[in-house]
């Protein structure tokens, strides 16, 4: 049996929640995980159906992105997920989706402002789109240049990759991260949710305000926070 049999299944429940939550169709999104103390990740297969795909049909990559083990060819995003793992050490999980209106803010090359509470229980800012890649990029290694983006725009932003697990590429969509796989797979389920909620809140009021600051940092705070009280933790 492989080592690497319950970082395949892990990567493999991940990837099929994505239809379960109306995240993908077709053969869009991709989900991996990573073993870091053997410097691998295991990501989806490109181009398998989500209703074909088994566990053993996950591919485990190295961070060079060399197929360590497995006999498909790994997703075509799998160079955007080797960059971040080798960038951020503290992520286990990348989730990337085409999701209807995640993907919708981010054709229109816009920021997902902080508008309330669902929002800022996850975020303490707009929720950033990284500018579209220019054509000397798009030309060249397209996937890891992607990942730059995406490293490029939290610098340029000064935001922290540790609290706010999502980003926006312009003309593309949504990639999430977490510490492991389910998490990247909520923090996508969540960006979907709070993207819809800010295009109804446009359509309602097109001059809705930003949530104050105050409501911004309590509701982060109380979920994120020192003393953190939302659930059940340390009952």
């Amino acid at each position: 049996m492989s080592k690497y049999e319950e970082l395949r299944f892990n990567c493999y429940a991940a990837n099929m929640e994505l239809p379960k939550l109306d995240l993908v169709v077709y053969t869009f999104g991709n989900v991996s995980a990573v073993d870091r103390e053997n410097g691998v990740f295991a990501i989806k297969p490109s181009g398998v159906p989500y209703e074909k795909l088994k566990p053993k049909d996950i591919v485990i990559v190295d961070f060079e992105n060399n197929v360590v083990e497995g006999n498909m060819r790994p997703s075509s995003d799998t160079k955007t997920h080797a960059f971040l793992y080798k960038q951020w050490q503290n992520i286990g999980g990348i989730c990337h989706t085409h999701s209807c209106y995640a993907v919708s803010w981010a054709q229109a090359q816009m920021d997902i402002p902080l508008f309330g509470t669902t929002h800022a229980d996850h975020n303490t800012s707009d929720i950033p789109c990284a500018s579209p890649m220019s054509d000397a990029n798009i030309s060249g290694d397209y996937e890891h240049m992607t990942g730059q983006q995406i490293l490029d725009c939290f610098e340029e932003k000064n935001i922290s990759y540790e609290e706010v697990e999502m980003i926006l590429i312009g003309n593309h969509g949504p990639f999430t991260w977490g510490k492991d796989a389910q998490k990247a797979v909520y923090n996508s389920k969540v960006l979907e949710e709070i993207a819809r909620m800010a295009y109804l809140t446009l359509q309602i009021n097109p001059n809705a305000p930003r949530l104050k600051d105050a409501l911004v940092r309590k509701h982060y705070e109380r979920k994120h926070g020192k003393g953190a009280y939302y659930g059940q933790a340390g009952k």
